[in-house]
């Protein structure tokens, strides 16, 4: 008989843990169901991104009294927030689409710590950078799919957003920088809606700016820089807009592309 293709075996699938009995019928579903077999490949690539973005950071050995404070709890049933956190975090660097709702529930985690140490504003800032780099990372190796709207529909991208976020968006134009719009897509942030733009240069390589009007961006910062696994980012804050400019380059590459970036969005998109 044949056994119908369960979501459990999807998943595992995804994971490389399908039992090879089952290889066949799933492949043979995946072939008849272009839908799941896209959802799934979509999972593959949220997967690899955050290994990409997140595995350097794991690889650093942890100082030998953070480690014995570590497993230390695991001798006991109560484990501490540090613990949990760091548990969260290794699984969502294990999984495919259970990575992906993982690093969900890690993220919104280290937001509410962040929260209760340095405030709502602060915590909104400090995950900034992050939640970009993630995007940045999780479309821009994209082929065929990189944006949702390309920059041919330029006039029904910047409408659409603009309806979505609330407040008018012009993607700067980077030519003199050597970058052209490619497109832009609509992105979850953590509290409300946020767009990306994504832009491409002759040679194939991409930078993203990530556009956000969540509460907790009232007021003005300078320039900050972070460098989340490989990707560099520009971030600032501007009035009600949270800015970060994303890319694999250099920082000082980076700053010159973000400071033509600033100069057209002054005072504000």
């Amino acid at each position: 008989m044949n056994t119908p293709v369960t979501e459990a075996e999807l998943q595992a699938w995804v994971d490389g843990r399908l039992p090879p009995a089952r290889r066949g019928a799933v492949d043979a579903h995946l072939a008849l169901h272009p839908a799941d077999a896209a959802r799934l490949q979509a999972y593959r690539e949220h997967d690899a991104a955050l290994r990409a973005l997140y595995q350097p950071l794991l690889e650093q050995p942890a100082p030998p009294a953070m480690s014995a404070r570590l497993i230390a709890p695991v001798q006991r049933p109560g484990w501490p927030p540090a613990w949990r956190a760091a548990a969260m975090l290794a699984l969502t660097l294990s999984a495919g689409a259970a990575g992906w709702l993982l690093h969900g529930a890690a993220d919104h985690a280290a937001d509410r710590l962040a929260d209760a140490d340095t405030g709502g504003a602060a915590a909104s800032l400090a995950a900034l950078p992050r939640r970009a780099a993630l995007a940045h990372a999780v479309y821009t190796p994209e082929v065929r799919h990189p944006v949702e709207v390309g920059a041919d529909q330029q006039a029904h991208l910047v409408a659409w957003l603009s309806k979505r976020l609330g407040a008018q968006l012009k993607p700067p134009q980077l030519a003199a920088q050597g970058y052209a719009l490619e497109g832009g897509r609509l992105l979850p942030g953590q509290s409300g809606p946020v767009a990306q733009f994504m832009y491409r240069d002759a040679g194939g390589a991409r930078l993203t700016l990530y556009v956000s009007t969540e509460p907790g961006h009232n007021g003005e910062t300078g320039f900050r820089f972070a460098q989340e696994g490989q990707v560099s980012v520009f971030y600032w804050i501007d009035g009600r807009f949270g800015y970060a400019l994303s890319g694999n380059l250099d920082k000082a590459a980076l700053a010159t592309v973000a400071n033509a970036v600033y100069a057209q969005l002054e005072p504000a998109l």
